[in-house]
């Protein structure tokens, strides 16, 4: 019997993404429909197809705090704008004045230039399975120092502080032109160090869906059809935001240093973020189902009824978040079918339970007894009728395809 399932992506998740997917589960089994034509008349010999039928996600609504005040007065009419958006353009603009003013040679020393969506969006088309010089260490038990532990918060009974917590951000893509029109597209992330990266810089990880969604909006595409063509109409941009939920920092992100197109995934550079995040610990081993894990999901506002309504504390832009209890459900190969940890079953994705909520994609799956980070949030599936709706990401063996190996050199390294 063949089976199907449906994917819904946290954040937002663009169509040609799906179709990039439909294409890697869909393509050998097509080819093998086709038989050949015995006698006069051609049969036709129909097999179960096994894959996944993705929808356009719904995106978070935008995060909501009072705009943060500045000096200058700021290009867009704000009053069309939602409050976190209209921070997110107001440092836009900023960034963007710095990287043509007389304090661009000192901000691009710094680290602090914004590099532009164009120019983003092209490094990842380029650097699409480009795997770095640096080495991640395998860190499957890591030391009581490294290890993710988690304690009750102080200030409230039901809410969970965590050593990682000072890991994890928000990125925000972001483009308008001088009409006012803009888009911006939000999802989370965390560091990690790989000693040998360059100036030792903290690489950040995400989900690459966003990114995707915004690089294919008619704002971007039709303002400025190459990046060989400079456009003075259109900012773009895009930020790592941490720190306290009241007085988050933006960093621009200055390059895209790998992607991997199969597994969702981005590891971004930003010079002035590194230094003010604490990275985690990965293990390339995956667990099996049944493990006990912690993931982080971020939410507009807490949800009134359910399990996971209590223990909510403010986050990034007015956002709110939580360290979710959960279990690794199961595993799937690319072509949806169940696979095995220990095996040679490739493991293309990672089921988990409870669903995550929209915007958590790219937030990291830490194993419970560990205390290390042993998958990223992509969204939910519903994987059918009888199982549901599953929590949906990559296990993170995968973000070790774009560091190198100890001792290996490939010619895809940077």
């Amino acid at each position: 019997m063949a089976s199907t399932s449906t994917t819904r992506r946290t954040g937002t998740l663009l169509a040609s993404h799906g179709r990039s997917l439909a294409a890697n589960t869909g393509t050998r089994t097509h080819a093998l429909i086709r038989s050949r034509a015995v006698g006069p008349r051609a049969s036709l010999r129909r097999y179960a197809q096994v894959g996944s039928t993705t929808f356009l996600g719904v995106p978070p609504s935008a995060p909501g705090p009072a705009p943060l005040p500045r000096a200058a007065a700021s290009p867009h009419p704000t009053s069309q704008v939602r409050p976190f958006d209209a921070n997110v353009l107001s440092e836009l603009q900023r960034a963007a004045s710095e990287h043509t003013g007389p304090s661009a040679e000192s901000a691009a020393a710094s680290g602090s230039a914004l590099t532009p969506l164009t120019e983003l969006v092209e490094q990842y088309m380029k650097r699409a399975g480009q795997v770095l010089g640096a080495s991640l260490p395998y860190e499957s038990r890591p030391n009581d120092e490294r290890r993710v532990q988690f304690s009750r918060d102080a200030t409230d009974a039901h809410a969970e502080v965590s050593t990682a917590d000072g890991a994890l951000f928000m990125v925000a893509h972001a483009v308008h032109d001088r009409t006012g029109k803009h888009k911006i597209t939000y999802s989370s992330g965390f560091a990690v160090h790989a000693p040998g990266t360059a100036d030792g810089q903290t690489a950040l990880v995400t989900c690459a869906h966003t990114l995707e969604e915004i690089r294919h909006d008619p704002l971007l595409r039709a303002a400025r059809p190459s990046p060989a063509v400079p456009n003075g109409e259109l900012l773009s941009g895009s930020f790592v935001i941490a720190g306290p939920s009241a007085t988050p920092t933006f960093h621009p992100v200055s390059s895209i240093l790998s992607a991997m197109h199969r597994g969702d995934l981005l590891l971004l550079s930003s010079p002035s973020a590194s230094s003010g995040l604490r990275s985690l610990p990965v293990n390339p081993y995956p667990v099996h189902p049944g493990t006990p894990i912690r993931a982080h999901f971020v939410a507009d506002k807490p949800p009134e009824t359910g399990p996971h309504r209590d223990g909510w504390t403010p986050w990034v832009g007015g956002t709110w978040r939580k360290w979710i209890k959960g279990t690794v459900v199961g595993y799937r190969d690319y072509a949806g079918r169940e696979a095995k940890p220990g095996t040679y079953d490739s493991l293309a994705h990672l089921h988990f339970d409870p669903p995550p909520t929209p915007g958590s994609s790219g937030g990291p799956i830490i194993d419970e007894e560990s205390g290390s980070v042993i998958g990223v949030i992509l969204g939910t599936q519903l994987v059918n009728q009888v199982e549901g709706v599953r929590g949906w990401g990559v296990p993170a063996e995968m973000v070790y395809e774009m560091f190198s190996l100890p001792g290996l050199k490939l010619k895809s390294q940077a």
